[in-house]
């Protein structure tokens, strides 16, 4: 993993959306697309257990990284621009973009970059992926637009906005999902909540840059577990599982808000306790707004989030180390999650968020210790192949 690829992820939380509107909170390109990436979860699941399609949910991931990648690259451009540009320069701005882009991901392993190319430039390629990825693109940017439009109904060109992003959405209308979320009943009611962890700032007791949403890490988190699995060879449904786990892992906190690791740790027991607690909220509040049939697989994801599991005869095993599961379980048959690498990508997402405050002049006791206990943690840590030490080396603060 390069560091400058892992770099990117954060310039998208400095990104500020709808920038020539009144907003009553900051709006930012991470936590759209982390808002984003779980509607598309959703809207891909309707399809594929209520319709029979076949869903290929590593490309979807991947088609989810390259639109990230690729609106960080040409920042936060006015969608009628955006879409002129695209019209008229396509080629070109795509050609722009992986060139700024090459160096940190052509050694990405499994032919990433290819598959990028391929994603932009052949019109066929990913045909339903890239729909849903579109729609929820839609319904994300709806969801924040709705926000806006309340505060000021009255701002020239508002209507016309209006109406667009009404006939974008519209126009997906054939995703089943689309139809359920618009009803505005259950199943939006989970995309609502989700979209409130934008609400809830990480490191609540001190100042940083740039700051944070608890959407916006889970996002971050979920894509350097992607690229951790790729680089352990992991199978396509590990990959999968990691990521999705990856994306879920602070989900709970919707309910029970961002409870900081010192307070956690602060009373032996504490953390069983918000545990428990939290799996009652998911039980009382969360699930029951997503249909039964999917109930497993989101537990699968959130339970001990952080645990290695392998699931033998239907029989989820937790005792196998990342070493184990990449010798002996690393095969869709046994539904492999590397939990213990998604707590250091949690932990790494930390890390950075800590050490850019710290060379961005961010004086903070918080911090500075966050970063020195972390450091020490991981110091030549290496884990399934991934030398985790070196990657925290890499940014330590300056």
């Amino acid at each position: 993993m390069r560091k400058g690829l892992i770099e990117r992820f954060y310039e998208a939380a400095s990104i500020q959306r709808w920038n020539d509107h009144v907003r009553p909170f900051e709006l930012t390109e991470l936590d759209k697309q982390a808002h984003k990436m779980i509607i598309s979860y959703v809207l891909a699941k309707f399809e594929q257990t209520e319709r029979g399609k076949q869903i290929d949910w590593n490309l979807l991931i991947e088609g989810g990284m390259f639109e990230f990648l690729q609106r960080v690259m040409l920042t936060d451009l006015k969608p009628p621009v955006y879409h002129r540009l695209m019209q008229t320069k396509r080629k070109e701005l795509n050609r722009w973009v992986l060139q700024q882009l090459d160096p940190d991901i052509c050694e990405i392993p499994g032919g990433f970059r290819d598959r990028f190319v391929a994603y932009f430039e052949e019109e066929g390629h990913a045909v339903l992926e890239r729909r849903i990825l579109r729609a929820s693109h839609y319904l994300a940017t709806n969801w924040e637009f709705k926000i806006i439009y309340n505060l000021t109904p009255f701002i020239y060109g508002i209507e016309q906005t209006k109406e667009e992003l009404e006939n974008q959405i519209e126009d997906h209308y054939d995703l089943l999902g689309v139809q359920k979320l618009l009803l505005g009943k259950k199943a939006f009611g989970f995309i609502d909540f989700c979209g409130q962890l934008r609400f809830q700032q990480r490191w609540a007791q001190t100042p940083r840059v740039p700051k944070t949403s608890v959407l916006g890490h889970m996002l971050i988190v979920a894509m350097l577990s992607y690229l951790c699995s790729v680089e352990m060879g992991a199978c396509q449904q590990r990959v999968i599982n990691n990521y999705y786990g990856a994306l879920f892992h602070d989900l709970p906190e919707v309910l029970t808000r961002d409870i900081v690791s010192p307070v956690k740790s602060s009373v032996a027991g504490i953390e069983e306790i918000i545990k428990e607690y939290e799996k009652v909220l998911v039980d009382e509040k969360l699930l029951p707004l997503l249909p039964a049939s999917w109930h497993e697989e989101i537990y699968y994801f959130i339970e001990d989030e952080f645990a290695n599991k392998v699931k033998i005869d239907g029989v989820i095993h937790k005792e196998f180390s990342n070493e184990e599961i990449s010798a002996r379980f690393n095969a869709a048959e046994f539904s492999p999650v590397d939990g213990k690498v998604l707590k250091i990508c949690d932990h790494l997402a930390a890390y950075i968020e800590a050490s850019l405050s710290l060379q961005h002049g961010m004086r903070s006791q918080h911090l500075s210790d966050a970063c020195q206990r972390l450091h020490n943690m991981y110091r030549n840590k290496v884990v399934a192949g991934i030398n985790f030490g070196q990657l925290f080396d890499c940014f330590e603060p300056k």
